[in-house]
Protein backbone atom coordinates (compact mmCIF):
# COMPACT_ATOMS: atom_id res chain seq x y z
CA UNK A 1 0.00 0.00 0.00
CA UNK A 2 1.19 3.42 -0.58
CA UNK A 3 0.65 5.73 2.83
CA UNK A 4 -1.14 3.20 4.03
CA UNK A 5 -4.06 3.00 1.70
CA UNK A 6 -4.91 0.68 -0.79
CA UNK A 7 -3.30 1.12 -4.22
CA UNK A 8 -4.97 2.34 -6.83
CA UNK A 9 -5.42 0.33 -9.85
CA UNK A 10 -6.62 0.87 -13.10
CA UNK A 11 -7.05 -1.35 -16.08
CA UNK A 12 -6.30 -0.49 -19.85
CA UNK A 13 -7.55 -2.80 -22.84
CA UNK A 14 -10.23 -4.94 -20.94
CA UNK A 15 -9.48 -8.06 -22.93
CA UNK A 16 -8.46 -11.57 -21.81
CA UNK A 17 -6.14 -10.52 -19.52
CA UNK A 18 -7.60 -7.28 -18.57
CA UNK A 19 -10.91 -9.45 -18.00
CA UNK A 20 -9.02 -12.61 -15.69
CA UNK A 21 -6.72 -9.46 -13.68
CA UNK A 22 -9.92 -7.84 -12.62
CA UNK A 23 -11.24 -11.34 -11.51
CA UNK A 24 -8.56 -12.21 -10.37
CA UNK A 25 -7.93 -9.62 -7.65
CA UNK A 26 -11.21 -10.28 -6.51
CA UNK A 27 -11.22 -13.90 -6.25
CA UNK A 28 -7.62 -12.89 -4.10
CA UNK A 29 -7.10 -12.30 -0.81
CA UNK A 30 -4.61 -9.89 -2.03
CA UNK A 31 -8.42 -7.69 -2.70
CA UNK A 32 -8.38 -5.84 0.25
CA UNK A 33 -4.84 -3.85 -0.77
CA UNK A 34 -5.66 -3.05 -3.78
CA UNK A 35 -9.12 -0.25 -5.56
CA UNK A 36 -9.77 -0.66 -8.99
CA UNK A 37 -10.82 3.06 -10.16
CA UNK A 38 -11.21 2.81 -14.19
CA UNK A 39 -11.12 0.51 -16.52
CA UNK A 40 -10.52 1.61 -20.74
CA UNK A 41 -11.77 -0.17 -23.58
CA UNK A 42 -13.41 0.65 -26.73
CA UNK A 43 -15.96 -1.75 -25.96
CA UNK A 44 -19.56 0.00 -25.70
CA UNK A 45 -20.34 -0.44 -21.30
CA UNK A 46 -22.94 -3.47 -21.97
CA UNK A 47 -20.73 -5.61 -23.40
CA UNK A 48 -18.29 -4.82 -20.90
CA UNK A 49 -20.54 -5.81 -18.23
CA UNK A 50 -22.21 -9.06 -19.48
CA UNK A 51 -18.26 -10.50 -20.92
CA UNK A 52 -17.46 -9.80 -16.94
CA UNK A 53 -20.19 -11.71 -15.87
CA UNK A 54 -20.16 -14.61 -18.15
CA UNK A 55 -16.70 -16.13 -19.38
CA UNK A 56 -17.13 -19.67 -21.62
CA UNK A 57 -13.26 -20.40 -20.16
CA UNK A 58 -13.66 -19.69 -16.75
CA UNK A 59 -16.87 -19.18 -15.48
CA UNK A 60 -19.19 -16.70 -13.97
CA UNK A 61 -17.95 -14.09 -12.39
CA UNK A 62 -18.30 -14.50 -9.01
CA UNK A 63 -19.72 -11.93 -7.31
CA UNK A 64 -22.38 -9.17 -8.44
CA UNK A 65 -21.56 -6.91 -11.79
CA UNK A 66 -24.41 -4.59 -12.56
CA UNK A 67 -24.12 -1.67 -15.24
CA UNK A 68 -24.33 1.98 -13.64
CA UNK A 69 -23.68 5.63 -15.11
CA UNK A 70 -20.76 5.39 -16.84
CA UNK A 71 -19.60 2.65 -14.80
CA UNK A 72 -19.48 -1.15 -13.62
CA UNK A 73 -20.39 -2.09 -10.18
CA UNK A 74 -18.72 -4.87 -9.15
CA UNK A 75 -20.55 -5.94 -5.32
CA UNK A 76 -21.66 -2.67 -5.94
CA UNK A 77 -18.95 -0.25 -5.79
CA UNK A 78 -18.37 1.76 -9.17
CA UNK A 79 -15.59 1.35 -11.44
CA UNK A 80 -15.57 3.86 -13.83
CA UNK A 81 -15.58 2.82 -17.58
CA UNK A 82 -13.84 5.08 -20.44
CA UNK A 83 -13.84 4.60 -23.79
CA UNK A 84 -10.51 6.39 -25.05
CA UNK A 85 -8.32 5.41 -27.98
CA UNK A 86 -4.78 7.34 -26.57
CA UNK A 87 -3.65 7.61 -23.06
CA UNK A 88 -4.13 11.01 -22.99
CA UNK A 89 -8.02 10.46 -22.98
CA UNK A 90 -9.00 9.23 -19.46
CA UNK A 91 -8.00 11.42 -16.35
CA UNK A 92 -5.47 9.59 -15.33
CA UNK A 93 -4.31 12.25 -12.70
CA UNK A 94 -7.47 13.31 -11.29
CA UNK A 95 -8.36 9.28 -10.86
CA UNK A 96 -4.97 9.00 -8.53
CA UNK A 97 -3.54 6.28 -10.76
CA UNK A 98 -0.94 4.17 -8.76
CA UNK A 99 -0.62 1.38 -11.25
CA UNK A 100 -1.71 1.20 -14.59
CA UNK A 101 -1.95 -2.41 -16.01
CA UNK A 102 -1.08 -2.00 -19.28
CA UNK A 103 -3.67 -5.23 -20.66
CA UNK A 104 -4.48 -4.04 -24.32
CA UNK A 105 -0.98 -5.30 -26.30
CA UNK A 106 -0.76 -1.98 -28.61
CA UNK A 107 2.07 -0.17 -26.38
CA UNK A 108 5.52 -1.77 -26.38
CA UNK A 109 8.11 1.12 -27.21
CA UNK A 110 9.26 3.54 -24.28
CA UNK A 111 7.99 6.57 -25.62
CA UNK A 112 4.58 4.92 -25.89
CA UNK A 113 4.61 3.92 -22.20
CA UNK A 114 5.67 7.30 -21.60
CA UNK A 115 2.52 9.15 -22.80
CA UNK A 116 0.85 6.95 -19.88
CA UNK A 117 3.06 8.55 -17.68
CA UNK A 118 2.49 11.86 -18.88
CA UNK A 119 -1.46 11.57 -18.88
CA UNK A 120 -1.15 11.49 -14.79
CA UNK A 121 -0.68 7.20 -14.21
CA UNK A 122 2.75 7.35 -11.40
CA UNK A 123 3.59 3.91 -12.91
CA UNK A 124 2.82 1.37 -15.85
CA UNK A 125 2.70 -2.83 -15.40
CA UNK A 126 2.91 -4.20 -18.55
CA UNK A 127 0.75 -7.61 -19.98
CA UNK A 128 3.56 -8.46 -22.25
CA UNK A 129 7.76 -7.95 -22.69
CA UNK A 130 7.51 -4.66 -24.28
CA UNK A 131 9.64 -4.59 -27.77
CA UNK A 132 12.81 -4.80 -25.64
CA UNK A 133 14.63 -4.35 -22.33
CA UNK A 134 15.71 -1.41 -22.81
CA UNK A 135 11.20 -0.03 -23.23
CA UNK A 136 11.02 -0.82 -19.42
CA UNK A 137 12.71 -0.38 -16.38
CA UNK A 138 12.19 -4.16 -14.65
CA UNK A 139 11.13 -7.37 -16.18
CA UNK A 140 9.89 -9.52 -12.82
CA UNK A 141 8.93 -13.50 -13.21
CA UNK A 142 7.46 -13.31 -9.78
CA UNK A 143 8.90 -16.53 -7.72
CA UNK A 144 12.31 -15.64 -9.85
CA UNK A 145 13.05 -11.97 -9.18
CA UNK A 146 10.75 -10.06 -7.71
CA UNK A 147 13.00 -8.86 -5.03
CA UNK A 148 14.46 -6.92 -7.90
CA UNK A 149 12.35 -4.46 -7.35
CA UNK A 150 13.08 -1.31 -5.72
CA UNK A 151 9.82 1.02 -5.76
CA UNK A 152 11.81 3.79 -8.12
CA UNK A 153 10.05 2.02 -11.32
CA UNK A 154 8.15 3.89 -12.98
CA UNK A 155 7.42 0.94 -16.16
CA UNK A 156 7.55 -2.43 -15.32
CA UNK A 157 6.76 -5.63 -17.38
CA UNK A 158 5.61 -8.88 -16.13
CA UNK A 159 7.06 -10.73 -18.96
CA UNK A 160 4.63 -13.46 -20.88
CA UNK A 161 2.92 -16.34 -19.35
CA UNK A 162 5.66 -18.59 -21.34
CA UNK A 163 8.31 -17.00 -20.00
CA UNK A 164 6.80 -17.03 -16.19
CA UNK A 165 6.26 -20.92 -16.39
CA UNK A 166 9.70 -21.90 -17.95
CA UNK A 167 12.40 -19.14 -16.17
CA UNK A 168 12.18 -20.50 -12.95
CA UNK A 169 12.70 -24.14 -14.04
CA UNK A 170 15.41 -23.46 -16.36
CA UNK A 171 17.33 -21.47 -13.43
CA UNK A 172 16.84 -24.51 -11.14
CA UNK A 173 18.15 -26.98 -13.71
CA UNK A 174 20.99 -24.05 -14.51
CA UNK A 175 22.37 -23.97 -10.85
CA UNK A 176 21.81 -27.24 -10.24
CA UNK A 177 23.14 -29.36 -13.14
CA UNK A 178 24.50 -26.59 -15.51
CA UNK A 179 22.61 -26.14 -19.10
CA UNK A 180 24.61 -26.68 -22.85
CA UNK A 181 21.94 -25.76 -24.84
CA UNK A 182 18.03 -25.24 -24.60
CA UNK A 183 15.36 -25.69 -26.70
CA UNK A 184 11.50 -24.97 -25.85
CA UNK A 185 8.26 -25.48 -27.66
CA UNK A 186 5.41 -23.91 -26.96
CA UNK A 187 1.81 -25.31 -27.68
CA UNK A 188 -0.13 -22.34 -26.90
CA UNK A 189 -3.83 -21.87 -26.84
CA UNK A 190 -5.81 -19.87 -29.57
CA UNK A 191 -5.71 -16.31 -29.55
CA UNK A 192 -7.92 -13.28 -30.93
CA UNK A 193 -5.44 -12.45 -33.48
CA UNK A 194 -6.79 -15.79 -35.50
CA UNK A 195 -9.57 -16.26 -37.15
CA UNK A 196 -12.37 -18.37 -36.72
CA UNK A 197 -12.59 -19.70 -40.24
CA UNK A 198 -9.32 -18.70 -42.77
CA UNK A 199 -9.18 -14.67 -43.67
CA UNK A 200 -7.22 -11.61 -44.51
CA UNK A 201 -6.66 -11.57 -40.65
CA UNK A 202 -3.03 -11.18 -40.37
CA UNK A 203 -0.07 -9.85 -41.52
CA UNK A 204 1.53 -13.29 -40.36
CA UNK A 205 0.13 -15.58 -42.77
CA UNK A 206 0.06 -18.47 -40.68
CA UNK A 207 -2.39 -16.50 -38.53
CA UNK A 208 -4.51 -16.06 -41.77
CA UNK A 209 -5.69 -19.90 -41.26
CA UNK A 210 -8.56 -21.21 -39.07
CA UNK A 211 -7.33 -21.12 -35.59
CA UNK A 212 -9.97 -24.43 -34.88
CA UNK A 213 -9.15 -26.51 -37.89
CA UNK A 214 -5.10 -26.76 -37.61
CA UNK A 215 -2.61 -26.44 -35.47
CA UNK A 216 -0.16 -23.48 -36.52
CA UNK A 217 3.38 -22.54 -36.44
CA UNK A 218 3.35 -19.17 -35.32
CA UNK A 219 6.43 -16.77 -34.38
CA UNK A 220 7.36 -16.47 -30.77
CA UNK A 221 9.80 -14.27 -28.85
CA UNK A 222 9.93 -16.68 -26.19
CA UNK A 223 14.15 -17.25 -26.31
CA UNK A 224 14.40 -13.66 -25.93
CA UNK A 225 12.52 -13.43 -22.90
CA UNK A 226 14.11 -15.94 -21.52
CA UNK A 227 17.56 -14.58 -22.23
CA UNK A 228 16.74 -11.05 -21.43
CA UNK A 229 16.25 -12.44 -17.77
CA UNK A 230 19.16 -15.58 -17.48
CA UNK A 231 21.54 -13.53 -19.65
CA UNK A 232 24.11 -16.45 -18.94
CA UNK A 233 22.15 -18.29 -21.62
CA UNK A 234 22.42 -15.95 -24.64
CA UNK A 235 23.42 -17.89 -27.68
CA UNK A 236 22.21 -21.26 -26.38
CA UNK A 237 18.50 -20.85 -26.15
CA UNK A 238 16.28 -21.38 -29.31
CA UNK A 239 12.16 -21.39 -29.23
CA UNK A 240 8.82 -22.25 -31.46
CA UNK A 241 5.66 -21.95 -30.90
CA UNK A 242 2.41 -23.66 -32.29
CA UNK A 243 -1.02 -22.59 -31.57
CA UNK A 244 -3.30 -25.61 -31.04
CA UNK A 245 -7.71 -25.52 -31.26
CA UNK A 246 -8.19 -25.29 -27.50
CA UNK A 247 -9.24 -22.05 -25.81
CA UNK A 248 -7.04 -22.40 -22.68
CA UNK A 249 -4.42 -24.00 -20.84
CA UNK A 250 -0.90 -24.15 -23.33
CA UNK A 251 2.26 -26.41 -22.51
CA UNK A 252 6.04 -26.32 -23.12
CA UNK A 253 8.07 -28.89 -24.33
CA UNK A 254 11.27 -28.32 -22.41
CA UNK A 255 14.70 -30.52 -23.93
CA UNK A 256 17.48 -28.94 -22.39
CA UNK A 257 21.38 -30.82 -22.83
CA UNK A 258 22.98 -30.66 -19.54
CA UNK A 259 26.72 -30.11 -18.35
CA UNK A 260 26.32 -33.13 -15.87
CA UNK A 261 25.69 -36.29 -16.00
CA UNK A 262 21.70 -36.77 -14.35
CA UNK A 263 19.26 -39.84 -13.45
CA UNK A 264 15.33 -39.32 -14.17
CA UNK A 265 15.51 -40.33 -10.36
CA UNK A 266 17.60 -37.14 -9.79
CA UNK A 267 15.36 -34.85 -11.69
CA UNK A 268 12.14 -35.96 -10.43
CA UNK A 269 13.25 -35.03 -6.97
CA UNK A 270 14.62 -31.58 -7.74
CA UNK A 271 11.56 -30.53 -9.14
CA UNK A 272 9.17 -32.49 -6.70
CA UNK A 273 11.05 -30.46 -3.96
CA UNK A 274 11.56 -26.76 -5.83
CA UNK A 275 7.78 -27.55 -6.18
CA UNK A 276 6.67 -28.18 -2.67
CA UNK A 277 8.87 -24.99 -1.71
CA UNK A 278 7.48 -22.91 -3.59
CA UNK A 279 4.66 -20.18 -2.41
CA UNK A 280 1.37 -21.14 -3.64
CA UNK A 281 0.38 -20.23 -7.08
CA UNK A 282 4.19 -20.24 -8.60
CA UNK A 283 5.56 -23.82 -9.32
CA UNK A 284 3.54 -27.09 -8.92
CA UNK A 285 4.35 -30.85 -9.68
CA UNK A 286 2.40 -33.98 -10.70
CA UNK A 287 2.65 -37.53 -10.90
CA UNK A 288 -1.04 -38.23 -11.97
CA UNK A 289 -1.93 -38.78 -15.76
CA UNK A 290 -3.62 -35.18 -17.33
CA UNK A 291 -4.91 -33.70 -20.13
CA UNK A 292 -5.03 -29.91 -20.54
CA UNK A 293 -8.44 -28.62 -19.13
CA UNK A 294 -7.48 -30.44 -15.66
CA UNK A 295 -5.41 -27.02 -15.53
CA UNK A 296 -8.08 -24.48 -16.43
CA UNK A 297 -7.85 -21.44 -14.10
CA UNK A 298 -5.21 -22.78 -12.54
CA UNK A 299 -3.39 -20.17 -11.00
CA UNK A 300 0.13 -22.26 -11.24
CA UNK A 301 2.70 -20.09 -13.28
CA UNK A 302 3.90 -23.73 -14.26
CA UNK A 303 3.00 -27.02 -13.60
CA UNK A 304 5.96 -30.27 -13.88
CA UNK A 305 4.13 -33.08 -15.40
CA UNK A 306 6.07 -36.07 -13.61
CA UNK A 307 5.30 -38.53 -15.78
CA UNK A 308 6.41 -36.92 -18.96
CA UNK A 309 10.37 -36.65 -17.39
CA UNK A 310 12.59 -38.05 -20.63
CA UNK A 311 16.25 -38.80 -20.33
CA UNK A 312 18.31 -39.68 -23.89
CA UNK A 313 21.70 -41.01 -22.51
CA UNK A 314 22.52 -38.97 -19.55
CA UNK A 315 22.50 -35.16 -19.94
CA UNK A 316 19.34 -35.08 -22.49
CA UNK A 317 16.58 -33.91 -20.76
CA UNK A 318 13.08 -33.28 -21.65
CA UNK A 319 10.34 -31.89 -19.46
CA UNK A 320 6.48 -31.29 -20.23
CA UNK A 321 5.45 -28.03 -18.71
CA UNK A 322 1.73 -27.30 -18.33
CA UNK A 323 0.45 -23.91 -17.39
CA UNK A 324 -2.89 -22.12 -17.87
CA UNK A 325 -1.48 -18.95 -20.18
CA UNK A 326 -4.80 -16.67 -18.84
CA UNK A 327 -5.31 -17.69 -15.40
CA UNK A 328 -2.60 -18.07 -13.92
CA UNK A 329 -0.29 -14.68 -15.77
CA UNK A 330 -3.05 -12.76 -14.55
CA UNK A 331 -2.30 -13.92 -10.94
CA UNK A 332 0.93 -13.62 -11.71
CA UNK A 333 0.47 -9.96 -12.59
CA UNK A 334 -1.24 -9.56 -9.21
CA UNK A 335 1.80 -10.63 -7.58
CA UNK A 336 3.90 -8.56 -9.35
CA UNK A 337 1.58 -5.53 -8.18
CA UNK A 338 1.29 -6.44 -4.70
CA UNK A 339 5.23 -7.04 -4.75
CA UNK A 340 5.64 -3.31 -6.24
CA UNK A 341 3.33 -1.42 -3.86
CA UNK A 342 5.49 -3.26 -0.64
CA UNK A 343 8.35 -1.74 -2.06
CA UNK A 344 6.56 1.47 -2.38
CA UNK A 345 5.44 1.95 1.13
CA UNK A 346 8.84 0.60 2.84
Amino acid sequence: MTSGRPLRIAINGYGRIGRCFLRALMESPLRERFTVVAINDPADLASIAYLTRFDSTHGRFPGNVELGDGCLLIESLPIPVFHASRPDGVPWKDLGVDILVEASGQYGHRDELNAFLVAGCARVLLSHPGHGAADVDQTVVYGFNETALSGSERIVSAASCTTNAVVPILALLDETYGLEHVLLTTFHSVMNDQPLIDGYHHSDLNRTRSAMQSMIPVATGLARGVVRLLPALEGRVEAKAIRVPVVNVSAIDLVVSLNRTVKVEDVTTLLRSAADGCGSGRMAYTAEPHASIDFNHSLHSAIIDGQQIRLSGDRLLNLLVWFDNEWGFANRMLDVAACWSDRLSS
